[in-house]
Parts: structure tokens; sequence; C-alpha cells
């Protein structure tokens, strides 16, 4: 027998949709990179308000690694909404993401790390690591700094971040660094799962509108 997933309630998309919408009409207008974030930043701060929309399937964690699960990806790939999925005391390599990128906290709570390049020390840390709790948002760019590590800041239970990035994250062609040398690698990150929210059958509440008389 084939397990389904639960339906959701009705619309329960109803937010990410919301949010798409605006990020997918704000990717069309020629606008310098530090305008769009901060345009997205109050459309991400919005959603990561409340956490009733995010399917079950796009938090589940793994045992031996953090998950990426998409969201949504733009079909010219301007930009992705990713849900990162941290179990007990997991991390991230050090890494980087060439492009730019919003993470806002969702559940739990994550710190990170930020490092410069340094030619003669390698991987050099820049600053205090930094946590975000529920409704904390931080930006990566290749302008303002872009390399850094992840951690799930709980050791008990998991963390979940939303992510926006300026581009098809799983996709993009980056690097991971090692720590004591700063060597860099490249990587292509990929996504935890195979399918992505269906965020366009508003049919039920449609149905809905047309019991109770409306159009």
């Amino acid at each position: 027998m084939t397990s389904r997933r639960p339906n959701p309630p009705a619309d329960a998309m109803a937010p990410l949709r919301d949010f798409v919408i605006a990020a997918t009409a704000l990717a069309g207008q020629p606008m310098a990179e530090a305008a769009r974030v901060a345009a997205l930043r109050p459309l991400l701060s919005r959603l990561i308000a409340d956490d009733g929309w995010l399917p079950a399937y796009c938090a589940r964690p793994h045992p031996d690694h953090y998950c990426q699960y998409l969201l949504h990806c733009d079909p010219l790939e301007r930009f992705s909404v990713v849900s990162f999925v941290w179990g007990p005391g997991q991390c991230t390599p050090v890494h980087d993401h060439t492009v730019w990128g919003l993470i806002g906290m969702l559940r739990g709570a994550e710190t990170g790390q930020r490092f410069r390049l340094d030619p003669a020390a390698g991987l050099v840390p820049e600053g205090q690591a930094q946590r975000l709790d529920p409704g904390d948002i931080e930006l990566v760019s290749p302008a303002t700094g872009d390399i850094h590590q992840v951690a799930n800041a709980h050791a008990d239970r998991s963390s979940i971040s939303i992510h926006v990035y300026g581009g098809n994250i799983g996709a993009v062609a980056r690097h991971v660094f090692d720590r004591a040398t700063g060597a860099a690698r490249p990587f292509v990150s990929g996504y935890s799962a195979a399918s992505v929210p269906n965020l366009w059958d508003r049919s039920a509440a449609v149905r809905g509108t047309l019991a109770e008389g409306r159009p």
C-alpha cells in the first residue's frame, strides 16, 4: 500500500503562496540587490510570524544530517524558497552561497559563525557567532559576507529556518571550506525531497464560497 500525506486544512498554503506572489512581482522589477532584499525582508518576516503553513514533510529532520526542502523555485530561477531542518546538534560545513540570501528563523534556534578568507591565515572568524530565534532574519551575500557555518542551537530538539535565495540554490555551484586550511572545494547542495508543496490548489476554498452562495 502506498502511504499518502494527509491533506492540509483548506488554503493552509496561503501564507507561502502570498509570499511567492509578492516575491515574483519584485523579481520582475529592476533594482539593486540592497533594495531587493530590503523589500523582501518584511515579506519574509510576515511569512515566519506563523508556522502553521509549513507541510509536515518539509519539517522532517534526518537523524544524520540537516535537510534542505525546496518550497518554491521561480520558473526563471530568479529566487527560491527553502526550509532548512536541523536535527539536534546538527551543523553545516563552512560554506558560501555566491548569491544573496535571507534566513528567517521559524522554529527553535540556530547559530551562525561568519568567516573571511585570509591569504596567510586561511579561514578567520569574523566576530562572534550570532543566534537566530523565531522571527529573526539574517542576510548573507557576496557583497556583505558570504562564508559561514550554521548549527542548531539546541542539542535536544529540531530547529527550522526559511531561506530565500537569489537563485535556484539547490542547483548553484558553491564551495565548502576546510576549517583548518581554508581550502575550497566545489559542491552543489541539491534538495532533500523530489516534490514541492502545491501552492495553487485553491479548489477547497472556491468550493466553500460556492456553498455559501458567494461568487
